[in-house]
């Protein structure tokens, strides 16, 4: 906790943003009953695929850029980029088992490629490797075998991402990669394997209930064995994302970034990731219309993140960081009842998330650890402040998210209006003119991710920058 927050919460910051409350009244009261949060999340999700690159992503950013305009930003326009396209085709897993009698027998399970899976086939026996955490595929001969991995990780550890499960397998010499669901349903999940680019092996999505089956049938499962038949068809192709910029408050010298991503997944509405999010920050962003900022914000919607953080990787790259004060990424806002806070080592925005939870009383939940898959990524890297803000299902995992369950129906509005008045009343006070956010210290950084474990996996990802070495 930052010396200056919660029972502590220094005089200035409290009454500034008392006096926030109290400019922004009528602001807050209209969100608080608004229906514009979820006419836009249905006309969003209405779009069906907002897969980075594709036509349903192109159409969504309409509907966020006429969302901005709605919400009062000024200069509201796009800026495309190029990127490497992928597109699913067909995926087929087949497992051949042999019996205790010696019989065999073919079975067919239902199977998603995962984004940035090449085309091909491969087949080979199959090892279960459990939560697929570095240790635990060191501890099976993984070699040339397909590896079959949970979507989850042990209790009490960090999140490991399917990223570095995949990439550390591949290099201990997996052949193909099998990503179980472990939420009941019969829903089998999906996700990049790559930032971007194809990657190195097939890989493939199951349900819960086929990796029950597969686990019975591993090559290091006592009893009947099977051998894997996996083939994958998908393309890649040059391909046009966009970003959707709007602004609010001075023209200043130094600014904030307020961002969220709006693309999603072609299985599903993609209403919880991020439906809930970018609808979030158009609520927010509303509200800081009406607000008196000392620093400029740039309300950014990105695309492409689910295949690789390409459109925050763009913004990055064209974007004076000298002069960005911090970021804040809305990834997972909306979805649950509570904020959570990830604050990526940086102690001056987690106070500021701690300062806006004790004025307002409501709770925001602050986490320091922090963790290179979302859009905030780029910025931490290259030393910018940041806050994550998302929410907590109290659960494990993505729950509903990457599957074909992720739909409107699962959202509470309600939360969307909420988070959208929290996150203003951050932004602002991240805006305050005598606001001191330090720079990031890239060896703390890299220490920080050294100490939450994320090295091997990220190495194996190529995701490790080189200036830590």
């Amino acid at each position: 906790m930052a010396e200056d927050t919660l029972d502590d919460v220094a005089d200035e910051t409290a009454d500034r943003i008392r006096g926030r409350l109290d400019e922004l009244a009528p602001a807050l009261g209209r969100t608080w009953t608004d229906d514009e949060p979820w006419t836009f999340l249905t006309e969003l999700t209405a779009l069906g695929s907002r897969m980075g690159g594709s036509d349903g992503e192109r159409r969504a950013a309409e509907i966020v850029a006429d969302g901005f305009e709605r919400a009062g930003l000024r200069d509201v326009h796009t800026d495309p980029f190029e990127v490497t396209a992928w597109e699913r085709g067909t995926a087929e897993l087949r497992v051949e088992t042999t019996a205790r009698d010696g019989s065999t027998s073919t079975r067919r399970f239902e199977t998603l490629a995962l984004p940035y899976s090449p085309a091909g086939t491969v087949e080979s026996e199959f090892v279960d490797v459990g939560y697929g955490t570095p240790e635990e595929i060191d501890d099976e001969d993984v070699e040339g075998r397909i590896v079959v991995a949970s979507t989850t990780t042990p209790p009490g550890s960090r999140f490991i991402h399917r990223m570095e499960k995949f990439g550390y397998a591949v290099e201990q010499g997996a052949l193909g990669f099998v990503f179980v669901n472990h939420v009941d349903g019969q829903l089998p999940p999906t996700g990049s394997l790559a930032f971007g680019e194809e990657a190195d092996a097939v890989a493939v999505g199951v349900s819960k209930e086929t990796g029950a089956w597969l686990r019975e049938y591993a090559a290091n499962t006592p009893g009947t064995t099977g051998r894997m038949d996996l083939s994958v068809d998908a393309t890649t192709r040059p391909g046009e994302s966009r970003n959707v910029v709007g602004r609010v408050g001075p023209d200043s010298d130094e600014r904030l970034l307020l961002v969220a991503h709006y693309d999603g997944h072609d299985i599903a509405e993609g209403a919880l990731d991020n439906g809930c999010g970018i609808a979030t920050v158009v609520t927010a962003a509303g509200v800081l219309a009406d607000a008196d900022l000392d620093v400029g914000v740039d309300v950014v919607a990105v695309g492409c993140e689910e295949i690789g953080l390409l459109g925050a990787e763009r913004l990055a790259e064209t974007t004076d960081l000298d002069s960005v004060r911090a970021v804040v990424n809305v990834d997972g806002a909306g979805r649950f009842r509570d904020l959570v806070a990830l604050s990526h080592t940086s102690e001056a925005t987690a106070a500021v998330a701690e300062a806006v939870s004790e004025l307002t009383r409501h709770p925001i939940e602050t986490e320091s650890d922090p963790h290179p898959f979302s859009d905030q990524w780029p910025f931490v890297r290259r030393g910018v402040p940041a806050l994550q803000l998302h929410s907590n299902s109290g659960e494990r995992g993505r729950g509903w998210g990457h599957t074909h369950a992720d739909t409107r129906d699962k959202v509470d509005d309600r939360n969307i209006r909420e988070h959208g008045l929290l996150i203003a009343l951050l932004v602002a006070e991240l805006a305050a003119a005598d606001r001191d956010v330090p720079r990031l210290d890239g060896d703390a950084l890299a220490d920080a991710f050294r100490d939450a474990k994320f090295e091997p996996g990220m190495r194996a990802a190529d995701l490790w920058p080189a200036g830590w070495e």
